[in-house]
């Protein structure tokens, strides 16, 4: 790869990481990836996120019923549900992609750390449940849970299609 700057780098080498060990993740980390995921940016810098902090192994039991992804939640040290709060939303869409801004701000704060990470989303279907679960209010609607810790391996190089499949229109 060629040299690029760090930000650039990070995002071409970041991979999503499904198995972890067991070496706990620090408190330090942990604010470090949150503390990264509220910078990202908001409409009128409504700020429309939430989180909830799953490390303790029978919650994530539970937790890891609601997915097809249940494996990788139980081996995670540490999954954040991640929520978009309603009571500050001004515009969904552009609120559910701040949102989505907010995951991959602590993508790349996992990364950096020298961790790994999933954005997990098929747990959506069971969205209510792990609301419940979780014991979060009613304004607050689970947008994806972020599973992560040290990677038990690295991943590979990824993939991706030529710009000229995905620009639309340079004029």
């Amino acid at each position: 790869m060629d040299a690029v700057n760090p930000v650039v780098e990070a995002i071409r080498r970041r991979r999503s990481v499904r198995q972890f060990t067991k070496e706990p993740v620090s408190d330090d980390e942990l604010d470090r990836i949150l503390e990264s995921a509220v910078w990202a940016p908001s409409g009128r810098n409504n700020q429309p996120w939430k989180f909830a902090v799953v490390r303790d192994p029978v919650l994530k039991e539970s937790l890891a019923t609601l997915t097809h992804s249940g494996s990788i939640i139980q081996g995670a040290p540490i999954c954040i549900g991640v929520f978009l709060d309603h009571s500050r939303v001004y515009d969904r869409t552009k609120d559910v992609q701040a949102v989505g801004a907010c995951i991959q701000n602590m993508l790349l704060a996992i990364h950096s750390l020298g961790l790994g990470g999933v954005w997990l989303g098929e747990i959506l279907k069971n969205k209510e449940k792990v609301g419940e679960l979780l014991g979060v209010g009613g304004d607050l609607e689970l947008m994806a849970v972020v599973a992560f810790g040290h990677p038990a391996e690295r991943s590979g190089v990824g993939e991706r299609d030529p710009l000229e499949k995905a620009v639309l229109l340079r004029r």
